[in-house]
């Protein structure tokens, strides 16, 4: 899969109603939100234990790969009911998160 195609998949999560998970080599199953993405990198946000505090990181897209969570679907009531995005990330993940 090409990253335009990846970007092309991701871009409809770019929502902050809506959760995508993350898997990264060395931790599986986090919880991201979505605020960018261009064909180059993706841009996620990850809740840290304070809920007014956000973690942002920058993932460029060659290091991901794209499935569906079959275990999470999408929360908003009024949108189609549909698996939630899953991103599995080629690298441990990053120091701090």
């Amino acid at each position: 899969m090409t990253n335009r195609e990846k970007a092309k998949l991701i871009a409809p999560w770019i929502n902050p109603a809506e959760r995508i998970t993350v898997d990264f080599k060395d931790v599986t199953g986090l919880n991201a939100e979505v605020f960018g993405c261009t064909d180059n990198v993706v841009y996620l946000l990850f809740q840290e234990a304070f809920p007014h505090m956000k973690e942002q990181i920058t993932i460029p897209l060659r290091a991901v790969q794209v499935g569906e969570d079959h275990g999470h679907y999408t929360r908003d009531p009024d949108a189609p009911l549909q698996w939630r995005l899953r991103l599995r990330v080629n690298q441990n993940r990053p120091e701090g998160l």
